[in-house]
Parts: structure tokens; C-alpha cells; sequence
């Protein structure tokens, strides 16, 4: 397994990448950011990784979302990613769950971190108020056009911070939810790997349009 791993060895040594063997996240919504996540964090040792997604792949959904190909048109997205995360790496668990969100929650599985790839604030609100409820913490999110946010939720709240309950979305640009997810993912790996990580800060990244990127950063109010 140490082979496998070698560079995040040298980065943090062998202690800690067996310790992420023990650890479980979950990933809600397996489409353009749950795609990138679970590329960037199926192979890093992360011992299981529940899958929550009750959507098929359709075609509009490929360019932006990179676990899947044409031909998977029709197919679960947690049951495509899942497949794909096992073909990369025998030393993590994919566990599927072709459900929403809500219905997971009744599972009663616990897990040491949940991660947000939805694509609407309620659905967000409602993993916001689970995750609170078992004291778990949880990272956002979201990309439209070409900007982004990100933010590691520990005591903040999100119902407290976002009032929009529907919005129409906007286009997106493929490159963005990589860069978004790639974001998440680097957040969940500090973490799990007891790294340290600024918590309750939202990061909000776009290009002006002068093509610069911009990175502002606000920190939330905590309950």
C-alpha cells in the first residue's frame, strides 16, 4: 500500500496515510464537483467513501463532469463514479446510495466528514441542518460561469448565511468545477489527515473582466 502512496508518504509519512484508511466522508451529489471529488480523493487513501446520487448521466452532463463518457448516458452517477474510484485504487471502499440526501440521512451512517457537490442552496440547507445535528462538519461548493465558493462549515451556519431558496442557474465553464472540487478536495485531505484547516471562512474566486483571478475571503458568523 506504502508503494501506491508514495508521494503523499514523503508529504506526511506513513502513520498518517494509515490513518486515513479509517477514515469515511460522504459525498453528496455525484455530478460535476462530485466527479472531480471523487477523482481527487478516491486514490488518496480515504479508507470509504459513500456516493449519494439518485440522477442518470445525460449528454449535456459530460463536458463538465469527467467520470463519465458517452455511453454512460442513462447510468447512476454514484454506481459510474463508484466503478471508476475502484478501478483507480483497491485500498478504498465506494459505497453506493442511488438516494437523495434525505433519504441517506436515515441511514444512520456516520461519517468523519460530509462534502457538499449539490447544485441548489436547499438541498445545501439540508445537509447544513443534518450535519449540525450529529456534529459533523461539512464542505461547500458551488460554481456558476466562472466564478466559485468554497467553505470548510464547522460552527457557522449555512441557513445563516445563504436566504435564496431557488435561483435560476447560470452557464458553467468545465475548468471552474474542476478548480472548485480541486479546492474541496485539498480542504477534506487537510483534515482528515490532521493537518490544519481555516474553518467558517467563505472563499468566493472569479475572473474580472480583465481575466484576473480573484480570491475574496469572508469570515461567518459562528452559532
Amino acid at each position: 500500500m506504502m508503494h501506491y502512496f508514495h508521494r503523499q508518504v514523503q508529504l506526511w509519512g506513513e502513520q498518517t496515510q494509515q490513518a486515513l484508511q479509517q477514515k469515511r466522508i460522504a459525498i453528496v451529489g455525484c455530478g460535476g464537483l462530485g466527479s472531480s471529488l471523487a477523482y481527487a480523493l478516491g486514490a488518496s487513501g480515504i479508507g470509504e467513501i459513500h456516493l449519494i446520487d439518485f440522477d442518470e448521466v445525460s449528454t449535456h452532463n459530460i463536458h463538465r463532469q469527467i467520470a463519465f463518457s458517452l455511453g454512460d448516458e442513462g447510468r447512476n452517477k454514484a454506481r459510474v463514479n463508484a466503478k471508476k474510484i475502484t478501478e483507480r485504487c483497491e485500498y478504498v471502499k465506494a459505497v453506493i446510495h442511488e438516494c437523495n440526501f434525505e433519504t441517506f440521512a436515515q441511514k444512520g451512517i456516520r461519517v468523519d466528514l460530509i462534502i457538499d457537490a449539490t447544485d441548489n442552496l436547499p438541498s445545501r440547507g439540508t445537509i447544513n441542518d443534518y450535519a449540525m445535528s450529529v456534529n459533523t462538519p461539512w464542505i461547500y461548493g458551488s460554481v456558476e460561469a466562472f466564478n466559485g465558493q468554497v467553505c470548510f462549515f464547522d460552527e457557522a451556519s449555512f441557513s445563516d448565511v445563504f436566504k435564496i431558496t431557488q435561483k435560476t442557474p447560470a452557464g458553467i465553464a468545465a475548468p471552474i468545477v474542476m478548480h472548485i472540487a480541486s479546492l474541496q478536495a485539498n480542504l477534506a485531505l487537510r483534515y482528515l489527515a490532521g493537518l490544519r484547516v481555516k474553518k467558517d471562512f467563505l472563499y468566493y474566486l472569479f475572473f474580472n473582466d480583465e481575466g484576473e483571478l480573484i480570491t475574496q475571503k469572508f469570515g461567518l458568523p459562528k452559532e
